[in-house]
């Protein structure tokens, strides 16, 4: 391909592509982690690196230069957890999506135990965006995930209760979470007029339209199941329905995977 005398081969075009998708996935990953503000940190200290060649400035240049192994290691040690648990995932994809229909499974079953016992829960399936500030506020589980040790952290009057679970890669990784929440998500509009909503549910619907997580919440109440996603909230679900709607974004990921 010719464009005005610059010769562009399918090739650069490839790399283009990859790239894009490259930094795309990166900042999906360091979306909603704190070692973002380490990645700008680092930013700016590479930009003034650059700006002190420029101008010259050979003591500056020198000490940024032979600080950058030091840098590449502190960020090894940083990102380490992320570090091993993508390249687990990467190792074993196949096993990792089967393992998602089995812990769909027990969720399910927790939740149809929590809703008839009118159990108040909150369930987070963390997607592709990050959630490390939120999980930063939990108790330390690191479980597989099962029916009888979700309907244990959500038995009324025990300390973990109060709180979000939150999942990721197919394990329980903390409870007893603190989510965000906002003003404006204290209504929604279901089946007519606009109804309260309590913390749990507001508490879902903020989190959904911060991230791409999948929310789950079982009402105190009333024992209703409810899935928040991408800021909305879907309400009076069953059983099915939300085994169903987990199963759809589990083949969604299967999809972007294999892309």
């Amino acid at each position: 391909m010719n464009l005005s005398g610059i010769n562009i081969r399918w090739q650069d075009i490839l790399e283009i592509l990859i790239l894009s998708f490259i930094i795309y996935r990166f900042l999906l990953f360091m979306r909603g982690r704190r070692a973002l503000q380490v990645l700008i940190g680092l930013l700016i200290i590479i930009f003034s690196g650059l700006v002190s060649q420029i101008l010259h400035l050979q003591t500056i240049s020198w000490l940024l230069k032979n600080l950058f192994v030091v840098w590449v290691i502190f960020l090894i040690i940083v990102f380490q957890p992320e570090i091993r648990r993508g390249l687990a995932r990467i190792g074993t994809p196949f096993l990792f999506w089967g393992e998602e229909e089995v812990v769909i499974d027990e969720v399910i079953k927790a939740v149809n135990f929590l809703s008839r016992n009118k159990h108040g829960a909150l369930i987070v399936i963390q997607q592709e965006v990050g959630l490390k500030d939120y999980i930063e506020t939990g108790v330390v589980m690191d479980a597989k995930v099962s029916s009888e040790l979700l309907t244990s952290i959500f038995t009324p009057h025990t300390p973990l209760h109060d709180g979000a679970v939150i999942i990721e890669e197919n394990r329980i990784v903390v409870a007893n979470c603190i989510l965000p929440l906002k003003e404006e998500d204290l209504t929604i509009r279901h089946m007519g007029p606009r109804q309260h909503m309590g913390s749990r549910h507001r508490a879902a619907l903020t989190l959904s339209k911060e991230t791409d997580a999948a929310v789950l919440v079982i009402s105190e109440e009333t024992g209703r199941i409810s899935l928040a996603l991408l800021g909305n909230l879907k309400t009076n679900m069953d059983g099915i329905s939300l085994r169903d709607a987990l199963m759809n974004l589990s083949e969604k990921k299967k999809r972007i995977g294999k892309k």
